[in-house]
């Protein structure tokens, strides 16, 4: 029952049925994969001693998470965030640790612990706030960018804190055995700089650094084109597997963070043309290790000891984070960050991280740390992170909600109603009002999100802050009078009720929407939109039309199917919308699919055989394109 398949099988059914259920209940991944590993460890035993070693292995996907963050980071916009790196991260973590290594000493501990400590919960999880950013959307947010950059300050920090540590050892812990400890820490058996002087170290990671750097610019996209021409996917996979290996390995023996190496390499590959193929061979490995790493930190958790120091363990769990919060929250503060950001700032980054894992067991085998205080530790930080979803669920439900009222009761007044109201001022809606006001048409714009209005009106755009689903704001726009509304929203059920609402107080606006899918245009359409424009619809079309340059066809005829193509979309759209029910799956629906047929079967039928009747040479002297495919429109009829 040991076998490494039976384990195998274990760690991939709990992950599995876990992380659905989880899932299904609002609860995200993070806290799916967490009870998992307290399903199969403490509660069930199906895993023993084993989880320690998968643990370690399972920190590479922080390593690849960090690679692929890199990717989507140009030095530019790293350079950028300089401010925000140095300034927020530095800061968090010195005052972080100071607070906590105070708290400490006013426990009884002694100055040295209570600083290692300071190190110890100063540090948040990368793996658990990244993943659970990226699954909500909000790690382009203001609060995820900073939350981002105290992570990578964080891991930079790791370093330094493991050179210092071992300056604090105790004497009289010094002269005890520590049996057992000697893998603990994972750093220090593979590092070449052990005993080095502090300048040579120095000097060894410049290089390392420096390295990393260069191979990644001119010595990669190189090697990767040659695998490239080899059309073996699996070689190139294994290609990008050993980079990342490769750069952590080099990482490890100069001492220093492979998350940090592996970032370092992202970045400097982002402007490759190989970055796209890099993520997708990556992100399937940086997800399962990942999973594995969070099962891991379930299955760990000593619940004996738990038991017996059940209030201390909370107590210290809760202070620390408390303290935590209350330094981040300050911090964001102090660096303007606003509304719910602010709370997505202080919640997202209370917890301790699984560096601290590391801190941990170095300490202890570095004399620095008792091992009974250890134990402790390491369930603190355990409990910190099994509580970090519990954060993100507050702030979805609780913060998040609370500020959508305070936006509402704060918006701002409109002091000129428009002919043309745009509500939202995303890519689409941008685009929208730039040819609408190019035209000579004015236009009022709403957006709820406060930094969006402040940078457009720098460019003088007439833009004014406010949920557009409200009715009283809709109307101080100039509901009543206005001639066209454009709902540009990427929220379906908000557009559906300013669309219901818009149709309903002013029978004649024209109303336009954007709609994710034919679903949406359904819904659209029953809620009283006139033209409801598909995301991605006309690229896709404008892509068609190049692959039928492609294959040869006239561009006149091209651009004459093209018209007809989409001319026929939309009616066939307007048909099939009747047949449509919210009630029943759309390939179940029989009398929709026949009629979803019959209109196929239709279009092609006129589009194959219209050419010779219309005579092509004649009509390209004189039809425009949008002419032609009305009278095209009535062969289908």
């Amino acid at each position: 029952m040991n076998s490494f398949i039976f384990q195998a099988f274990i760690y991939l059914l709990a992950a599995v049925v876990s992380v659905l259920i989880a899932k299904r209940l609002g609860l995200g991944s993070v806290l799916g994969y967490l009870i998992a590993g307290i399903v199969i460890g403490p509660a069930l035993h199906l895993v023993g001693n084993e989880t320690q070693d998968l643990q370690r292995f399972a920190e590479f996907g922080v390593v690849m998470m960090l690679f692929l963050v890199g990717l989507e980071l140009q030095p530019r916009a790293l350079w950028e965030m300089r401010s925000k790196l140095l300034g927020l991260g530095g800061l968090q973590v010195v005052v972080t640790a100071l607070v906590v290594m105070g708290g400490a000493m006013l426990l009884g501990q002694v100055w040295s612990v209570a600083l290692t400590i300071g190190f110890i919960f100063s540090l948040s999880s990368t793996a658990i706030v990244l993943q659970t950013l990226g699954e909500k959307g909000l790690l382009r947010s203001s609060g995820g960018q900073c939350s981002f950059s105290v992570l990578l300050f964080q891991d930079i920090a790791v370093i330094p804190m493991l050179a210092f540590i071992p300056l604090l050892a105790l004497p009289e812990l010094a002269r005890r055995p520590l049996a057992g400890n000697a893998e603990g820490g994972g750093h220090g058996s593979l590092s070449l700089v052990d005993g080095l002087p502090g300048w040579q170290v120095t000097l060894v990671t410049i290089v390392a650094v420096a390295f990393v750097i260069a191979a990644g610019h001119y010595l990669s996209r190189p090697i990767f084109r040659l695998i490239a021409r080899s059309k073996l996917r699996e070689i190139f996979t294994a290609a990008a597997l050993l980079l990342i290996v490769g750069i952590a390995l080099l990482m490890t023996v100069v001492g220093l963070s492979p998350a940090l190496g592996t970032f370092l390499a992202g970045v400097v590959l982002a402007n490759s043309e190989f970055r796209h193929e890099l993520e997708s061979d990556i992100e399937p490995f940086k997800g399962l290790l990942l999973g594995l790493f969070f099962i891991t930190v379930g299955a760990s958790i000593d619940f004996s000891l738990l038991y017996a120091q059940i209030w201390a363990v909370l107590g210290i769990t809760l202070g620390v984070m408390l303290l935590k919060a209350i330094v981040l929250f300050a911090l964001a503060f102090v660096f303007k960050l606003r509304g719910p950001d602010r709370w997505l700032f202080a919640l997202g980054l209370a917890q301790a991280g699984e560096f601290g894992f590391v801190l941990i067991s170095f300490t202890v085998q570095s004399a620095v740390l008792p091992p009974d205080l250890a134990a402790i530790l390491l369930l603190v930080v355990a409990v910190s992170m099994l509580f970090t979803p519990a954060l993100f669920i507050i702030f979805d439900r609780l913060i998040v909600p609370r500020f959508d009222r305070r936006q509402e009761e704060e918006a701002d007044e409109i002091p000129e109603p428009g002919s043309v109201i745009i509500a939202g001022l995303g890519r689409f809606g941008q685009i929208v009002n730039r040819m609408l006001l190019a035209n000579g048409y004015k236009t009022i714009v709403l957006d709820h999100q406060a930094e969006v209005i402040d940078g457009l009106r720098k460019f003088g755009v007439r833009s004014f802050f406010g949920d557009a689903s409200r009715p009283d704001l809709l109307h101080s726009a100039g509901l009543h009078e206005a001639k066209v509304l454009v709902v540009a929203i990427d929220d379906p059920e908000r557009a559906i009720e300013i669309v219901k609402h818009a149709r309903r107080e002013n029978p004649n606006i024209r109303i336009i929407a954007r709609a994710f899918d034919r679903t949406t245009v359904y819904r659209l359409y029953e809620a009283g939109a006139h033209d409801i424009v598909r995301e991605v619809f006309d690229s896709s079309v404008r892509a068609a039309g190049y692959a039928l340059r492609g294959l040869g066809m006239h561009p006149y005829d091209v651009e004459k199917s093209k018209a007809v193509f989409v001319r026929q979309d939309v009616r066939g759209l307007r048909k099939l919308a009747p047949l449509w029910r919210e009630d029943v799956e759309v390939y179940d629906n029989e009398e929709y699919v026949a009629k979803a047929k019959e209109i196929a079967d239709l279009l092609e039928q006129a589009m194959m055989g219209d050419r010779s009747a219309l005579g092509e040479k004649a009509e390209r002297g004189w039809t425009p394109p949008d002419i032609a495919a009305e009278q095209l429109e009535k062969n289908i009829d």
